[in-house]
């Protein structure tokens, strides 16, 4: 038996190196070898940065674990100390993980290009592999590209790489501003022919540059703008070839994707497209992409990517009313308000009379009495004074904001900064403590007597920086479309150019859809949110006081105008009238159409006065014919919709929220009276009749008065 033991061994040797060849890997590029993130990246590396308070390489993991990636390699640059400590005290090195290797590979590479040609020498490599930026949150599934890149490799050796690109359209809130990619596809083989990256200023206008010779040797081709490209590839190992043997490749894209489709002729060397229209994919790629990306997991595009799924050990968000995720210990002053779609970490307190919204705050934040914070990111152990406010900027890591200072939108505030009090920060703001090579003394003119930290000015600009220099480092602010389903909210049906709502289901692919312009797509943005919270507080039965609060908060978010918040009004009000009548948890069998009309405008009658009419004074009712032809719009082919348009028409001139001025000059506007509007408005024709009667009636009475008057006379 003795000399097969050697044979023996030899045969298992060889399965498992087969398996390892079998086995998944992937390289993530954990330092991306660009400045867009400075100052934060000065002292801590862009994979860590929270997002939503749980750090970006979290995600990519995560992302790798449900594609059953089993060895990966991680690629450090700065700060390499921070990440393997990270790495080392996280599940992911755990005897559950589900990662049979998990390696950092420490290099001194200042490119991608760099830490490619690093990675062939180490010869880690040994079948297809995956390499993924440090900063990609996605929950798509990767078997189907997986499978489409082993067939086609099986066919044609030379189809060296597949890109996975997200279908987004042209003007997605995670895509650059700046820069665009653009993709030149055969859509026959899927194989990229061309790419150019396009800047959104370009003299003379838009255009690329296309080889005459791909429109000759192709009889179809498309030119695609519309792609997120979050930096996921499927590589063979003879991508890290090309790599090294052309030591001018330093980006993965502007130079070694538009080489190698340059030199096709040459290296006969393919790259593939695999584009995939539903499911969440991008790249934390800006700061810009940073605060879109952290609404999107905030608003669970990203499911299962949330925070309520407590990725980290030792996370215990749960999620709430309003999208609003808060682990155990927060502490919350009686009248403070966490609003909608915020997040809030353990041990922060917010103190009295305080309102957070639209924003994500770390552990053991310390917000004090009367702050006002919107949109902004609050990160561990910071401390915002009295009295202050703070929109649509970062506060980072024990940063303190002193009393009754403003954070203005835009402002980076770094790790440590003090700012003292009565403070203004202007939006233009990039302050940090971080040591600075020529003085490091306090600006006292930006951080204020007593405060610690000073302007950052970046010794070189990142030239693939979404924008210009000074513009790259702030952030985007909030214009998303959000998950809520087209029967939840009553939209409006309008061929007007100021119908902002087009009835259509709003799926989760719909978090993609590009709208003509970002007008149009804050306002649809708004009236979702804005509707869903109306109906959900006329459903819940919440006071007049707490409904208006939260939609002044958005509002003010979004800038919205007062036609709009009419527009929100209706569709709620409208929308809770027909589910009253139809039946809901309170009312089973549902009531009738002029009792449902008064229990919803009766209750809140103070909530439209308020918030949408206000021409009581003016002798044109613009406000009140708006209001109407609204009402108007939604009844267009709805059930019963000339009845609930007779009854809501009628009420509201019971309750004087529309005079009968408003009435009769809503009945003479023309939009009322155009196709299924007039038709939806035939029984009411009754009520406005009567209406002309009474109102001729009192000018007979007081012509008789007159005479009366002038006979006595």
């Amino acid at each position: 038996m003795a000399p097969r033991h050697p044979k023996g061994g030899s045969v298992k040797q060889k399965a498992q190196e087969d398996k390892r060849e079998d086995s998944l890997q992937a390289v993530v590029l954990a330092d991306s070898f660009e400045t867009r993130f400075k100052p934060f990246t000065l002292e801590r590396p862009r994979c860590l940065l929270p997002l939503a308070n749980t750090p970006l390489i979290e995600y990519t993991l995560e992302f790798l674990a449900n594609a059953g990636v089993e060895d990966i390699f991680i690629y450090c640059g700065a700060h390499t100390d921070q990440v393997e400590e990270h790495i080392n005290t996280s599940k992911w090195k755990l005897s559950s993980s589900p990662f049979r290797t998990l390696a950092l590979l420490k290099s001194t590479a200042t490119s991608v290009g760099d830490a490619m040609r690093d990675l062939d020498n180490r010869d880690l490599i040994t079948g297809d592999f995956l390499l993924v930026s440090g900063d990609v949150i996605s929950n798509l599934p990767l078997e189907p590209a997986l499978t489409r890149h082993r067939a086609r490799r099986e066919k044609d050796k030379n189809a060296i790489m597949t890109m996975v690109l997200r279908e987004a359209g042209t003007e997605h809130r995670t895509k650059s501003r700046g820069r665009r990619p653009v993709f030149v596809i055969d859509p026959a083989k899927e194989r990229c022919l061309h790419y150019e990256e396009m800047s959104r200023r370009q003299d003379g206008g838009r255009y690329v540059k296309i080889d005459p010779e791909l429109l000759r040797a192709h009889e179809e081709i498309e030119i695609r703008e519309d792609l997120i490209d979050c930096y996921i590839d499927i590589c063979t190992p003879d991508v890290l070839g090309l790599w090294s043997d052309n030591f001018d490749y330093q980006s993965l894209r502007k130079s070694f994707l538009f080489g190698v489709l340059k030199d096709y002729e040459l290296n006969g060397k393919s790259i593939h497209t695999y584009i995939v229209a539903e499911h969440y994919a991008a790249r934390v790629r800006s700061l810009k992409a940073y605060d879109a990306v952290s609404k999107d997991v905030i608003n669970r595009w990203t499911y299962p990517l949330c925070p309520d799924s407590n990725l980290l050990n030792g996370q215990s968000y749960r999620f709430g009313r309003g999208k609003v995720y808060k682990e155990e210990g927060v502490v919350l002053a009686r009248s403070s308000v966490v609003s909608k779609r915020s997040v809030v970490g353990r041990e922060t307190s917010i103190g009295d009379g305080s309102m957070v919204g639209d924003s994500v705050l770390g552990r053991r934040c310390q917000i004090g009495k009367n702050v006002l914070i919107e949109g902004a990111y609050i990160w561990d152990d910071a401390v915002i004074g009295d009295g202050s406010t703070v929109r649509q900027a970062i506060v980072a890591n024990e940063a303190v904001v002193g009393r009754n200072c403003l954070v203005e939108p835009g402002a980076l505030i770094s790790y440590g900064v003090r700012i003292a009090d009565g403070m203004t920060i202007a939006g233009s703001s990039i302050i940090t403590r971080a040591d600075r090579k020529r003085n490091s003394t306090n600006d006292v003119a930006i951080v204020g007597k007593g405060g610690e930290g000073y302007h950052y000015t970046s010794d070189s600009e990142d030239e693939t920086s979404d924008t210009s220099s000074t513009t790259s480092a702030h952030l985007v602010y909030p214009k998303l479309t959000r998950s809520y389903s087209a029967s939840s909210i009553s939209t409006l049906n309008s061929s007007d150019s100021d119908s902002f709502i087009q009835r259509e289901t709003l799926s989760r692919r719909s978090s993609f859809r590009s709208d003509p312009s970002e007008d149009v797509a804050q306002n649809r943005d708004f009236h979702i949110e804005a509707s869903s919270s109306i109906l959900d507080g006329l459903t819940k039965g919440d006071a007049t006081d707490v409904i208006q609060l939260e939609l002044l908060s958005d509002r003010m978010r979004t800038n919205a105008s007062d036609h709009m918040v009419r527009h929100a009004i209706v569709a709620a009000f409208m929308k809770r009238i027909y589910n009253l009548m139809e039946g809901d948890h309170n009312i089973s069998a549902g009531i009738g159409t002029g009792e449902a009309v008064k229990l919803v405008f009766g209750t809140y009658k103070e909530l439209v006065e308020r918030m949408s009419i206000s021409d009581k004074q003016n002798e044109d009712k613009a406000d009140q014919v708006d209001f109407l032809v609204l009402v108007q719009k939604d009844a267009v082919g709805k059930s019963k919709g000339e009845n609930v348009m007779l009854f809501v028409a009628k009420e509201l001139w019971e309750l004087d929220i529309v005079e009968e001025e408003g009435v009769l000059q809503w009945w003479a506007d023309g939009r009322s009276a155009e196709g299924e509007m007039g038709r939806v408005r035939g029984l009411t024709e009754q009520f406005v009749v009567w209406l002309k009667q009474a109102e001729e009636e009192d000018d007979d009475d007081d012509e008789d008065e007159d005479e009366d008057s002038e006979e006595d006379e």
